[in-house]
């Protein structure tokens, strides 16, 4: 399992939290997905070996949400 800390600019609200959890937590290989709303931080433990960070990345981008 590897852990990541993504910094995503656009997160405002709850309906943020949501998209983000929900759409990211239904990849195949993510265990567990959380936002930080308050520091734009969104941190997701994932085995590497189902799912790559970019899926992760392009994910929360289809989202409308700009990943650094």
């Amino acid at each position: 399992m590897e852990n990541i800390t993504l910094t995503v600019n656009g997160m405002s609200c709850g309906h943020c939290v949501n998209s983000i959890e929900g759409s990211v937590g239904k990849l195949n290989g993510v265990k567990n997905v959380s936002v930080d709303l308050d520091n734009g931080k969104v941190q997701v433990k994932f085995d590497s070996n189902v799912v790559s960070l970019n899926e992760i990345k392009e994910t929360i981008d289809d989202q409308g949400y700009d990943v650094e």
